[in-house]
């Protein structure tokens, strides 16, 4: 029994010894962090004096006296809203027309799947600015087709946010092969038999696709809903939050208090609370997962 035990206890200690790396980077660059940040949130901190202890002051300031801080509240809503699922569902249509055989399939992937690369990056935002600007691509192609346009997309509190919510669905393609590979997944035989029994393209889609390709969506929603909620990049590079602040999304409002005017107790609480927030909405779909979500080996042992 002794020997049995010591022999439990070696094997524990060779498990930690090997997850040691990821556990040190977890206490170090993950847990440590967020500690920091729920201590600072309870403060005054400016980074060039200590901090000072003011309890609830920067969540009082934050509900109730800064009208600026509701405002990206919503907008970063309302992107999240509309973006995460025409993304999700642009992602989808073009998953299942590439899982049909079509010659070049490699090709068109591949060409599917490079705006995503490049979706996020610097570069590409400051394309995106250029092509929706005063003088750009749109209202260039528009004037050659006989349309004049002087319309300021980025100026307009109209459509400044459609540009970005339009970048971001054309980064669909990590989403897309996510979707690619739980199509590739689906047996063949299930469409046979469905089509046996007189079942057609939309039932098909609705009473198998779907269904099995639940699994995969749950997984795809979790990560585009913390990616719209979240968002920073494309509205600092090409609208710079505006205009009115019609895209001055929460992450972008946080960095401005927290390194512009360098309210970093109040940036702390501001990240606190849009770190409880991601987590309700991530804790609801998983909540909400059992209604939905299929998986086979649950209905098989049913």
């Amino acid at each position: 029994m002794d020997r049995r035990l010591l022999e439990n206890r070696r094997r524990a200690i060779a498990g930690y010894l090997f997850i040691s790396p990821w556990l040190i980077g977890f206490l170090t660059l993950t847990l440590l962090p967020i500690l920091g940040v729920v201590y600072l949130s309870f403060t005054k901190y400016d980074i060039f004096t200590a901090p000072q202890w003011i309890g609830l002051g920067n969540f009082v300031r934050m509900f109730t006296g800064d009208p600026r801080y509701w405002k990206s509240v919503g907008a970063t809503f309302y992107f999240a809203i509309v973006s995460v699922p025409l993304k999700l569902f642009f992602a989808l249509m073009v998953a299942m027309i590439l899982n049909a055989p079509h010659r070049g399939l490699d090709f068109y992937r591949a060409v599917y799947y490079t705006p995503s690369i490049l979706g996020t990056s610097v570069a590409v935002a400051v394309m995106w600015r250029e092509i929706f600007g005063f003088d750009g691509l749109i209202n260039a192609l528009l004037a050659n087709i006989g349309i004049r346009s002087e319309m300021a997309w980025l100026g307009d509190p109209r459509t400044a946010v459609w540009t970005l919510i339009l970048l971001v669905i054309w980064q669909f393609g990590s989403p897309m092969l996510i979707f690619l590979a739980g199509l590739k997944q689906i047996p063949d035989e299930l469409y046979e038999s469905a089509h046996i029994d007189g079942a057609r393209g939309v039932r098909k889609f609705f009473w198998i696709t779907l269904p099995l390709l639940s699994p995969v969506i749950f997984f795809n929603l979790v990560m585009q809903i913390i990616f719209g909620l979240t968002v920073f990049t494309q509205p600092f590079i090409i609208t710079q939050g505006g205009p009115l602040d019609t895209t001055n999304f929460y992450a972008l409002y946080l960095y401005r208090r927290a390194f512009e005017t360098f309210q970093m107790g109040y940036g702390a609480a501001m990240a606190l609370v849009l770190l409880l927030v991601v987590a309700f909405f991530t804790g609801i779909v998983f909540k909400s997962s059992s209604l939905w979500v299929f998986y086979e080996s649950k209905e098989g042992k049913a």
